[in-house]
């Protein structure tokens, strides 16, 4: 039988609304967190979840 774990919001330390399998891949998943109402990208491959930083938008200047 596989091993399950809940995905745990990495702002706030609460549960998600997600579980994963150990075999489990995810990449650029945008894991949305109802008690703090944040939304971030995460990449989990064998349990280990890492968030996923993007560069803020330049402004343009002319």
């Amino acid at each position: 039988m596989m091993n399950t774990e809940w995905i745990r919001c990495p702002i706030c330390g609460n549960k998600t609304r997600l579980k994963i399998r150990e075999d489990t891949l995810l990449e650029m998943f945008p894991l949305f967190c109802p008690k703090c109402k944040q939304e971030t990208l995460i990449r989990v491959q064998q349990f280990n979840m890492s968030v996923i930083k993007e560069p803020d938008a330049k402004t343009q200047s002319r």
